[in-house]
């Protein structure tokens, strides 16, 4: 399906309706293993967001809405988590410009704006930060998009891949951040940055799924100059 940006709006209320929803669990994370602040620095990020909704809905396309998104997180959420999130939709954005939202070109440009967090992070798969999520999802979204699956199993896919993702930081150790001096105490607990991304993940699945505006020119009149 080609989507429009005019979904965004949907798929940002999504998103921080998932934190909200998970905030206390969210906030005890961050204390257990980093600086307790990821959750005031991600709802500061998501606040900018909505209040832009308007804007980022009338994008001209794609890469230009996913540009600004870029931005906006990279000067609003703050930490180590701004400056990733930031060069995720940086680099969507950039991958899409003047393109189709079709499912393979998103999954290729996920997967190498994936990449570039990597990068940004100097961290990989097992380090128990946000990539730990955002490698499998990643990963699940270029295999279905080589599927003739429906919409709502290839959702459950990418959802699946980001819990599972998620999980596995629960028993790795940390190298990054405040959570590398825990050492084996940090053991037992999921990261909070990759079960903020995979709740995110999760939510933008389920309203791409169920949401009104997931059709072709969303079912809204777009605004016409003059």
């Amino acid at each position: 399906m080609d989507l429009k940006p005019c979904i965004l709006p949907d798929l940002i209320e999504a998103a921080s309706q998932a934190i909200e929803a998970h905030a206390e669990e969210v906030s005890a994370l961050d204390r257990a293993l980093g600086d307790g602040d990821h959750l005031t620095n991600l709802r500061r990020g998501l606040k900018a967001l909505r209040d832009q909704r308007e804007q980022l809905a009338q994008a001209s396309d794609w890469g230009a809405a996913l540009i600004q998104l870029g931005t906006t997180l990279m000067s609003t959420v703050g930490g180590a988590s701004g400056s990733l999130y930031g060069t995720l939709f940086l680099s969507l954005g950039k991958a899409l410009q003047r393109a189709s939202l079709e499912l393979e070109a998103f999954a290729r440009a996920f997967s190498e704006a994936v990449e570039a967090v990597k990068r940004r992070g100097k961290t990989q798969v097992g380090e128990k930060t946000l990539v730990d999520t955002l490698q499998p999802t990643a990963e699940a979204l270029l295999a279905t998009a080589q599927s003739s699956a429906s919409a709502p199993a290839i959702a459950a896919q990418v959802k699946a891949a980001a819990i599972r993702g998620m999980e596995s930081t629960r028993e790795l150790l940390a190298s990054k951040g405040r959570a590398s001096y825990l050492g084996e105490r940090a053991r037992g607990i999921v990261d909070a940055g990759a079960r903020t991304a995979q709740l995110m993940i999760c939510a933008v699945a389920d309203a791409l799924v169920s949401s009104p505006s997931a059709a072709p020119g969303c079912g809204r009149e777009r605004p016409t100059a003059g």
